[in-house]
């Protein structure tokens, strides 16, 4: 009698995470890993971000005013004016916020907290002025 060896079947297989956190088996090779960047987005770069957004809503008419941004979002039309008022800082200081780098570990450099005084002048001069001193400092801790 020859004994004759099965035949094999073999396939690459990974695992991937599903929403849900169960793996799920998934034939073929791994994808190269695309390595998230280290760090968190900076609150004040959303909170800039989200202004703008708010902004455009608005524009387009998608909400009425503030006070229904407010409602919507569940916070008060004051935590919505001060996010708003970002807006008011000079166009390059607000590229520079959406562009802070990210934060690897402790707290953030820059706070809207920070920017109040700074967006509550209607000289764009001396807002880049103290946003200079502000980044001054940032760059020398």
């Amino acid at each position: 009698m020859t004994s004759r060896a099965a035949p094999r079947i073999e396939f690459k297989v990974h695992f991937q995470a599903t929403r849900r956190g169960k793996k799920k088996a998934v034939v073929g090779e791994k994808p190269a890993s695309t390595a998230a960047p280290l760090g968190n987005i900076p609150r004040v770069t959303r909170l800039m971000a989200l202004a703008i957004r708010f902004e455009q809503l608005i524009r387009d008419g998608e909400v009425r005013d503030l006070a229904e941004i407010a409602r919507l979002g569940h916070v008060t039309r004051a935590r919505v004016t001060q996010i708003m008022n970002l807006l008011h800082l000079a166009p390059d200081i607000q590229e520079a916020i959406l562009n802070l780098p990210r934060v690897e570990k402790g707290r953030d450099q820059v706070t809207e907290r920070d920017l109040r005084p700074i967006s509550a002048l209607p000289d764009w001069r001396k807002q880049r002025r103290l946003w200079r001193e502000k980044s001054d400092t940032l760059s020398t801790t």
